[in-house]
């Protein structure tokens, strides 16, 4: 029998019915979906949850980056470092103050007036500049006065050096009106003190600021050198600089200082341990530093020995071809070993500068015959006269003066080296005394202005 009884399948569910709209919006959706995969495919969009090619540094990885290298020895990446920090945050104090105190402590290694002139004025720039962005930070007024307390040097700032260290003053008390506690302002204050002959004082404060913080190798530091300078106080001087490298092991500045009071005390085996540690740090670190080497070749000159000494010149040398500075120390070691041609034309060299070919001649690295295509583009610029450089200009003028024969002409060239030194010394007797004893052997040679 016939039933109009809907089927079973619909007796408690309605029927579906096709809904056209629907449709389109699956289709359409359908179709966004093969686009999106066949971009992808293409490489046109990244697929989501991907990490970036390159994860975005933020100034505190940068900051930490640059403890970590000064911490290991690694002065320049150490500045390279912190300038990516402050790039990141211009408004960082901190980060700029960090900056300074690194790029000011560096000078130091550095050879020549010229670079540590320039390294001093960056410091002093990212000083103020930490003092601009938060006047109110005392440790950013501490490190300005740091900076500005290393640049108060004539052969840095010229006239304007009494300048620079009362500004230096400044900002230290600045530094303290905000803490007077601030281990870093206590011993920068005892620096000036230094530089200002107030030996009390300066003691006073360097130890005031090792008792607000032991644990700070700044301090230790300040206090070495507050003992170093009072010219009797070496050993507790080494003591001092001791504690600073228990601090910061990887600091090549405190090993030659180390080395440097131990020279003081004669202990040279001792001083070339220390000179040597900070070369393996060096060597350690692809650190391409003369200063130990210097260092290592003043004290073989001290005690006599010449030829290694200028063995270690020449080490430095390979570091830095360019430097006139270098040429100038090893004038100065075959002056002492009475190698005298040698230092008429390793100072001939730094003083008033050479073609590459002569500079390869000085290193040894060429002789007259070597084709120029050979010779290392190494061309020096000769050093000015300063308080640092005038030795060597006097040096050279008196070996001229003594060497001088008629078929060289040296006492032309040793009055004109003596007419630039006496442009700025002629108030000086130690060394007006040396001038006038080299041209009176001119004269004694017949050979007058």
């Amino acid at each position: 029998m016939g039933s109009n009884f809907p089927r079973d399948r619909y007796l408690f569910r309605p029927r579906r019915r096709t809904n056209p709209i629907k449709i389109y919006f699956l289709v359409f959706f359908i179709l966004i979906g093969a686009f999106i995969f066949r971009e992808v495919q293409a490489g046109e969009i990244q697929k989501p949850f991907l990490p970036t090619p390159t994860p975005t540094r933020t100034a505190n990885s940068f900051s930490a980056e640059g403890e970590t290298y000064f911490l290991a020895g690694k002065i320049t990446d150490s500045i390279n470092a912190y300038g990516q920090a402050v790039l990141l945050e211009p408004n960082n104090s901190q980060v700029w103050s960090e900056l300074s105190r690194i790029q000011t402590y560096s000078s130091n290694l550095l050879t020549t007036d010229a670079q540590k002139k320039l390294r001093l004025e960056e410091a002093i720039q990212s000083a103020e500049t930490a003092v601009q962005v938060n006047s109110e930070d005392s440790s950013a007024h501490a490190i300005l006065a740091l900076a500005y307390d290393w640049y108060a040097n004539p052969v840095y700032s010229g006239e304007e050096a009494a300048n620079y260290l009362l500004k230096a003053e400044q900002a230290c008390v600045k530094s303290l009106q905000l803490d007077n506690q601030n281990p870093m302002a206590l011993a920068v204050r005892a620096e000036i003190f230094l530089d200002q002959f107030r030996y009390i004082d300066a003691l006073d404060y360097a130890e005031r600021a090792v008792e607000a913080d032991p644990t700070l190798m700044d301090v230790h530091r300040v206090y070495g050198f507050v003992m170093e300078s009072l010219g009797d106080s070496y050993v507790e001087a080494i003591e001092a600089y001791q504690k600073a490298v228990e601090i910061n092991p990887n600091f090549t500045f405190l090993y030659l200082k180390i080395g440097q009071n131990y020279r003081q005390l004669k202990k040279y085996d001792e001083a070339l341990e220390s000179f040597v540690k900070a070369a393996r740090i060096n060597e350690q670190n692809d650190v391409k530093d003369p200063i130990p080497y210097l260092a290592i070749a003043r004290t073989y000159v001290q005690q006599g020995e010449f030829f290694i000494a200028a063995r270690n010149v020449m080490k430095a040398l390979e570091f830095t071809p360019d430097n006139p500075a270098v040429y100038a120390q090893l004038g100065d070691v075959y002056h002492r070993s009475r190698n005298y041609e040698g230092a008429i034309l390793a100072f001939a060299c730094a003083l008033d500068g050479c073609t590459a070919k002569e500079s390869c001649i000085v290193r040894q690295d060429c002789s007259e015959e070597t084709p120029d295509e050979e010779v290392p583009d190494y061309p020096i610029t000769g050093l000015p006269l300063t308080n640092t450089t005038v030795v060597y200009y006097y040096t050279y003028g008196s070996e001229l003066s003594a060497l001088h024969i008629r078929t060289n002409n040296y006492c032309d060239e040793a009055y004109r080296i003596f007419d630039i030194v006496r442009t700025q010394f002629v108030n000086d007797a130690g060394v007006m005394n040396i001038v006038t004893a080299g041209e009176a052997i001119c004269e004694a040679n017949g050979v007058l202005r």
